[in-house]
């Protein structure tokens, strides 16, 4: 058996984003942190992109779709 471990990156369009160690554990507190880069994070779904490699990919998608109804 062979344990790998995995370094969280988190994408925004294409961009990877950093991921301070301090904030590493902290999913809400990084999105926070990711917020202040990109103010648009804060609508944005967080989707798993799975694990490429030894990386384990999070990608925050914007919403889409049209305002009212």
């Amino acid at each position: 058996m062979q344990i790998n471990v995995l370094t969280p990156v988190y994408r925004y369009d294409g961009i990877e984003l950093p991921v301070p160690s301090h904030l590493a554990g902290d999913r809400a507190g990084l999105r926070a942190y990711h917020a202040t880069l990109y103010p648009a994070i804060l609508n944005a779904e967080m989707a798993d992109a799975g694990v490429i490699g030894t990386t384990h990919v999070t990608e925050y998608r914007r919403a889409v779709g049209t305002k009212g109804s």
